[in-house]
């Protein structure tokens, strides 16, 4: 707004200081809780899945490969177990890579080509070497099968065990391998490579659970002291405030009740308006409303419509969260100029994300210019100007980011 000859051009900042953090609802605590156990779980379970992959691949190369070059042509097909080990390799290697960097893994179809690979092998390593480190499926297929299941139900890990087993005594049965020390051997041999990996899937999954709720515990328990703390600061504020208003209105009744102060006199009338503004603000912050800034403009305007202003309220958009000192700073001067309004008034306020201006046009008249309570300190966030030209009082405090 431009000023005409004669305009009284008085910009008036907030003097810089730290601007306290907004309070932490309920919602966002719950929040920061479900963020904060989601980290603490993932670290968890990111360090059994280096151990799964790790365990899978030194087996599958320092046990199972040396065994397969040592057996050499001994094996029935040596080449389908070599080949079978470079596949299982490829796809460990792949898989392995995928799960460390959180991306998702097609277990279904992995896990079919291992049990492929598993037959195939079982078929092609031939009865002298059964139950030899050649037969490299004893050992590390269990492995592979963790590490395409990872984060999967613990249930199917425990169905493709149940079909290795099945492949491993199929195979046991056609190779003539049936005697008791036999049967007793490959018994054996799948209790032994089965049972640890089934312990470490289902013990990283409950580790991770375990941590999962501790960490949700601490940081549930943490909001409710910043709470509590953030509460016991606001209400401090608020007594702090409240002694200042009920001040104000004190020395007005005083001087009233002596004789000092004319109820006539326009000016006590101001001063009577201002504290009744500033008192029935101060009960509006603490109502839990969705747009707080709106809620106590409306009481300011209530009150001036009360005492006989005609005053139109025009609001577009809707304010983001902000700070009580924030909205003091906003809302405070133009409480100070409605309290000095005659004729009618016009209150504006238009809100964006990063933004939030409130304007507030009067007739002017001859007179002092209000003088509102001091501002709130917000590092200069809150702008606040004032100009009369003889026709019209403007008003207006500006917040930004």
């Amino acid at each position: 707004m431009s000023a005409e000859p004669g305009t009284t051009f008085l910009p008036q900042h907030t003097r810089p200081a730290s601007v306290p953090a907004p309070r932490v609802t309920s919602g966002s605590d719950e929040v920061g809780a479900v963020r904060a156990a989601a980290a603490v779980a993932h670290t968890s379970d990111r360090g059994a899945r280096i151990v799964a992959v790790t365990i899978a691949l030194v087996w599958h190369l320092a046990i199972g490969l040396p065994a397969v070059l040592t057996a050499g042509p001994a094996l029935a097909v040596p080449q389908v177990v070599l080949g079978g080990w470079l596949l299982v390799a490829v796809l460990g290697v792949i898989a392995g890579i995928r799960l460390l960097r959180d991306a998702p893994l097609p277990a279904a179809p992995l896990a079919g080509l291992l049990l492929v690979v598993d037959v195939a092998v079982f078929a092609s390593v031939g009865r002298a070497h059964l139950f030899s480190p050649a037969n490299w499926v004893w050992g590390t297929l269990a492995w592979f099968f963790l590490v395409v299941l990872w984060g999967r139900p613990v249930h199917r890990l425990l169905v493709l065990l149940a079909a290795h087993a099945a492949t491993a005594l199929t195979a046991v049965v056609l190779h003539g391998a049936t005697g008791a020390a036999d049967l007793a051997r490959a018994t054996m041999a799948l209790y032994g490579t089965s049972s640890l990996p089934v312990a470490v899937f289902a013990g990283a999954a409950a580790l991770a659970t375990l941590s999962r709720q501790r960490a949700a515990t601490a940081a549930t328990t943490n909001a409710m002291v910043a709470e509590r703390e953030a509460a016991e600061q606001a209400r401090h504020e608020r007594g702090e405030r409240l002694n200042l208003v009920s001040r104000a209105a004190s020395e007005v009744l005083t001087e009233l009740a002596d004789g000092r102060a004319d109820p006539a006199d326009p000016e006590v009338q101001r001063r009577c308006v201002r504290a009744a503004a500033r008192l029935r603000r101060l009960i509006a912050e603490s109502d839990d409303v969705p747009h707080p800034l709106l809620h106590e403009l409306r009481a300011a305007a209530d009150l001036a419509e009360r005492n006989g202003l005609p005053i139109d309220l025009v609001t577009i958009g809707s304010p983001p969260p902000l700070p009580v000192r924030v909205r003091r700073s906003l809302a405070d001067p133009l409480t100070a100029s409605l309290a000095d309004a005659r004729e009618w008034a016009r209150l504006t306020v238009v809100s964006g994300p990063d933004e939030v201006v409130v304007s507030l046009v009067t007739p002017d008249r001859e007179g002092p210019d209000p003088t509102g309570h001091p501002a709130e300190d917000v590092d200069g966030q809150v702008e606040h100007l004032y100009e009369r030209d003889g026709k019209i009082r403007w008003t207006q405090t500006r917040w930004h980011r």
